[in-house]
This record gives structure tokens, sequence and C-alpha cells, in this order.
């Protein structure tokens, strides 16, 4: 699987009595990206957790209970869990909701669900910290009124459906970085990051990312990113490039 591309390596805390089972995982996790560290116990669970971006924590572990680690990790912690269980019944999976996990997965789990979970509570963690949206967007000749939901561009209105509408809000109100296709689907089509991107959905994007730049009458608001997804840029007198 090829490793998806970030700014900063998310560091992840695997918590895993297993040691076959833990290097089998952290290999998997480098592999795509993540920089991971290994707790073997609960205790040293507890010393260690305190600068991870996700901890990764099977609640059978051999010296302390798994849920108050658990509880421990939540309560003086950042960083959200996903905790793991194996032939669990639903009533363990509860208790672990219960005690802080933001995610649980029965084992053995496949590698791409594990990866789209991590994606989907990091992403939740991320927005969180976020402040909120702006109401409005001023970039050059080009404002995003989000209250009104109008877009204007050398002072004249802009005819946008809803959807384009919100594709290009949610590229503008990051100007700058790379918004991949998976994310654009999930926030703008609320299609789960977890979902295959088929070649439908991805042509889907192609056809309003292309009315897009139709309708603003310049290719380089919107520059794609190839194999990567597409960026806004603020700046018209600055090339921001289609990437190598």
């Amino acid at each position: 699987m090829r490793g998806r591309q970030r700014v900063k390596a998310e560091w992840v805390l695997i918590v895993e009595g297993d040691p076959e089972a833990a290097q089998e995982l952290s290999d998997n996790l480098q592999r795509n990206g993540y920089s991971v560290r290994w707790a073997r116990t609960g205790e040293q669970a507890l010393h260690m957790h305190g600068e991870a971006d996700l901890v990764l924590l099977t609640l059978d572990l051999p010296d302390v209970d798994g849920l108050e680690v658990c509880r421990a990790v939540r309560a003086t912690g950042r960083a959200p869990v996903i905790a793991f269980t194996e032939g669990a019944s639903e009533l363990d999976r509860v208790l672990g909701l219960q005690a802080g996990a933001d995610d649980c997965m029965d084992k053995p789990y496949g590698l791409r669900e594990l990866l789209a979970r991590m994606e989907a509570v990091l992403r939740r963690t991320r927005t969180a910290a976020e402040p909120p949206a702006p109401q409005s967007i001023g970039l050059g000749s080009l404002w995003i009124d989000a209250v009104a939901r109008e877009v204007w561009l050398h002072g004249e209105r802009v005819e946008m459906t809803r959807k384009e509408f919100d594709l290009l809000y949610h590229l503008a109100s990051r100007p700058g970085e790379v918004t991949s296709r998976a994310e654009l689907m999930a926030e703008v089509w609320e299609v789960p990051e977890a979902h295959t991107l088929n070649i439908r959905a991805s042509r889907t994007i192609d056809t309003h990312i292309s009315a897009l730049r139709s309708k603003l009458g310049n290719d380089i608001w919107i520059t794609t990113v190839r194999g990567v997804g597409f960026r806004f840029c603020a700046d018209q007198g600055l090339a921001c490039g289609s990437g190598p």
C-alpha cells in the first residue's frame, strides 16, 4: 500500500503485550507514514502516552486492566484511543467506549480498515482543535460569503450550484494546502474516507473542479497536485504549480 503524504508524521503509541503482533503493526504503520513507539504493558503506556497523537490500545494486557489504562490515558492526555478486543461481545465493546475509547475494533482486523479508522479519528481530533470556519473569505478579487452562499469575482456575482459552492469554500478555506480527493468526497459529498474512491467518484470531483475553473475564469485558482489532490492558490501573483 502506498504511504500517504503528510506535512508532519503523526506518532502512534502501540500498547500491545504480544511482541510479534506489535512489530507487525509497527512495520505496517511506518510504511504508511506514521511514527511509532511501543509499550508492552499498561504501566509503560501510562508513562509514554503524553506526546502521542493516537493510542492503539489492546485491552488484554499482561499487567493491568486495559479499561483502566484507557480511562487514565483519556483523563491525563490529549490523544484519542482506538481499543482492540479479541473475540469480544457487544458488551465488551460498549465498555471500551464508555472507558473513553474513540473507536473499538475486534481482532483480527484488516489493515485497510484500521488505517481508515485511524484517519477518521485523527481527522475528528484535528477538526475539534481547529478554529471555527470563517463566515466569509476574501482572496484578492475573489469574495466568498458563507452565510449568503454567494461568490463574487471582480465585483460581479458568480452563480454556483450547491456542490460547487461547498467544494470552492472547502478549498478556499485552506489556501496553499493540498486537499486529497478522499477528503473532498468525505467533506463535500459526505462519503466516508473508509470507502474506496472509485472511478465514478473521482470523475465527479473532476467535473466539479472543471466547472469551478470555468466559472472563475482562471486555472491558476485551483491547481492539481498529481496523485494527491488539489490546491487552492490564494495569491494569483504566485504560481502554485501542479506537482511533479
